[in-house]
């Protein structure tokens, strides 16, 4: 406490006579057997300090709470939970306030060389003290239009991890798996060259990567130690032999935070591998970093993964839900830029508008693109300089190819401002185009929600998007119930789940919404599940938005809400056995093939290979129906079931009919 406690927090506990108590709950859990669950000894903690009543009574009515909750699940589990209680009773030590904490003053600055905007609007904010800021600070800030700077969150430093992750490179084979699913984009791949490696701080340890287009490079796993939550995905997924990560006490690791901040401060590499694939997707940025998500969050690493795709050209329209707060809670802004400042342009409209907001948002961008394209055919026409004009008609070609639009619209860009025009007019074309240049790199349009807004109260928009034809792409973080207002039951919640509004289990099926979206013919429409098929989610990502027209997306995330018994550190596991059981299906529909006379339907799961009910019941939002109504259970469990084997039939049929 001493070394780590700031001095202001010194000051108040000794001059306001506080009473001070700590309780390592974290290792009295694990020493339990409870892993991380905290809570019973938090709670008879408090009931031991609070003293509101006896701490007997207290006692016994919270082992009485167990036996009920847990008396079916064994007397093991009741044990635990009993050892729990007293635990948290019994290990509260009280902590002496040494004299010198009343005039305690910080030994180092807090600031840690943050920029003036982060010490003067964000940290006040986060210290939940804004009401303090003058108006003046939102004007001197350029604040005025309700608009926040990119990249906020990593100035956090939460340091809220127990365990991180700790690399071994001797046993690492460099899949960058770890990197791929990490929901909060804290392990990260680095090249470096021989040169870098021999300037990096001391202990930082290496591995040679396989493969041509990494030769002459070192990789390095580098880990954000302050930023961590310690979900444990990364170590969970990691296929190498002999594990190249394991979790380790976050107190151990300070080594890798000098060692972050010298990788992340060398001058940026082009990726040598491109972003096709799952590695070299990795080489690439995140420019959604360090948000506030649960740990272990099944929904951030797909938007984290589309902004290395995309993120620097990209604006996201976000329904009101989980990812418009893990998205964007002011002050906290975790989607940020790049070496060349450019990173997603991110808003959150109504819960019930998002859809058409983000169709609104295209067609403004869509409307000046179509102007420049007009300015560019006018400047052309009116005998431009050759190296003009064929820089004009190269960006008309490519104003609509992403990546290809980049190089065009810098050529553009710097030809122009290079050229002398023969005359006012063509002068005056000029300078508009070089005026509105940040519109002429390709947009990629994101429309981003849960399955509350897609399937139930944003629906008609959706439909009415989607309908549309234009060039949009739509992302459904499907967790299957209301996530972000207390886990109210959705049309994307299964029969036999329990939830808000359905506590005696879902009775009716989940609405089909890929079906739906695909009855147009003309949306390609996904189904994909990360952690069971890492390409497959890529492929559906990458040919979604290289789809001309609209998309949609459907993406499989686990959430804190289904009470997963292995906890959110196997999120991505659960994502595998979800398709295995055959609860959850894969499948890709491409319209463009259909054009090409192909099949445009690819169902890439297989036929189940392990036990439906298995499955749902390693999950408390199955399992409890089961304990609270045994026999609607049993038969809420089969049609669920049937239902499942049911939908994959339906969509191994649907691919055949276009044979």
């Amino acid at each position: 406490l001493n070394e780590h406690m700031p001095a202001d927090k010194k000051r108040i506990l000794a001059n306001n006579n506080i009473k001070f108590y700590t309780i390592d709950a974290v290792a009295l859990a694990k020493e339990i057997g409870l892993g991380g669950r905290i809570n019973t000894i938090m709670q008879s903690a408090f009931f031991k300090l609070a003293n509101i009543i006896p701490i007997d009574k207290a006692i016994e009515y919270m082992k009485g709470a167990i036996y009920k909750s847990y008396g079916k699940k064994g007397e093991d589990i009741v044990n635990m939970n009993y050892a729990a209680v007293e635990a948290g009773v019994n290990a509260v030590k009280e902590i002496t306030i040494p004299a010198d904490w009343a005039t305690a003053t910080d030994t180092q600055d807090a600031d840690n060389g943050k920029p003036a905007f982060i010490k003067n609007v964000v940290d006040v904010i986060n210290a939940q003290d804004g009401d303090s800021l003058p108006v003046s600070t939102f004007v001197d800030n350029d604040l005025v239009d309700g608009s926040f700077p990119l990249g906020t969150s990593k100035y956090e430093k939460r340091g809220i991890a127990v365990s991180i992750p700790e690399w071994h490179n001797e046993k690492c084979i460099g899949c960058n798996q770890c990197s791929y699913v990490c929901p909060h984009a804290i392990i990260r791949p680095f090249l470096l060259t021989d040169e870098e490696v021999a300037a990096a701080p001391a202990g930082m340890k290496t591995m040679t990567p396989k493969g041509k287009a990494l030769e002459g490079y070192k990789l390095f796993m580098a880990v954000a130690a302050l930023d961590c939550t310690g979900c444990g995905n990364c170590a969970q997924v990691c296929p190498a032999p002999e594990k190249a990560l394991t979790m380790a006490p976050a107190e151990t690791q300070d080594d890798q935070i000098a060692c972050w901040e010298y990788v992340t401060a060398l001058p940026h590499k082009e990726n040598p591998m491109g972003k096709k694939t799952v590695i070299g997707s990795q080489f690439e940025q995140p420019l959604l970093e360090f948000s506030g998500a649960c740990a272990g969050c099944g929904e951030t690493p797909y938007a984290k993964l589309i902004t290395q795709l995309f993120g620097d050209r990209m604006y996201i329209a976000n329904a009101t839900g989980c990812s418009s707060i893990w998205g964007n809670s002011a002050p906290a802004t975790p989607y940020t830029t790049n070496h060349k400042g450019f990173g997603p342009a991110w808003a959150n409209s109504l819960f019930e508008d998002n859809a058409e907001f983000g169709l609104g948002i295209y067609t403004g961008v869509a409307h000046q693109r179509d102007r420049l394209k007009g300015l560019c055919e006018q400047l052309i026409a009116g005998g431009a300089k050759e190296e003009c004009a064929n820089a004009a008609q190269a960006w008309i070609d490519t104003m609509d190819k992403g990546e290809e639009s980049k190089a065009t619209s810098a050529a553009l860009a710097q030809t122009l401002s290079s050229c002398d025009c023969s005359n006012d007019d063509l002068k005056a074309i000029k300078d508009e185009i070089l005026n509105n240049k940040e519109h002429l790199v390709a947009k990629s349009q994101w429309i981003l929600g849960g399955d509350g807004w897609a399937y139930d109260i944003g629906y008609g928009g959706l439909d009415h998007v989607l309908a549309s034809g234009e060039n949009v792409n739509v992302l459904v973080f499907d967790t299957e119930v209301y996530s972000n207002t207390g886990g109210q039951a959705s049309k994307s919640t299964p029969t036999g789940a329990i939830a808000k509004l359905a506590q005696a289990g879902k009775q009716v099926k989940k609405k089909d919404l890929a079906m739906m979206a695909m009855s147009y013919g003309y949306v390609y429409v996904a189904q994909i599940a990360m952690g069971a098929d890492y390409n497959q989610c890529l492929k559906a990502i990458t040919e979604a938005e290289a789809y001309p027209g609209p998309s949609l997306i459907i993406a499989y995330a686990p959430c804190i809400n289904h009470g997963i018994k292995t906890g959110m550190g196997t999120a991505q596991a659960e994502m595998k056995k979800a398709v295995a059981a055959g609860y959850w299906q894969m499948f890709r529909f491409n319209p463009t093939l259909a054009e090409q006379g192909k099949n445009p339907f690819t169902l890439d799961s297989k036929e189940p290979t392990s036990d439906y009910k298995d499955y749902i019941l390693s999950q408390v939002r199955y399992s409890s129906l089961k304990k609270l109504f045994p026999d609607r259970a049993e038969d809420l469990y089969s049609k669920s079931e049937a239902q499942a084997k049911e939908k994959y039939l339906m969509y191994t049929k649907f691919g055949k009919l276009f044979e």
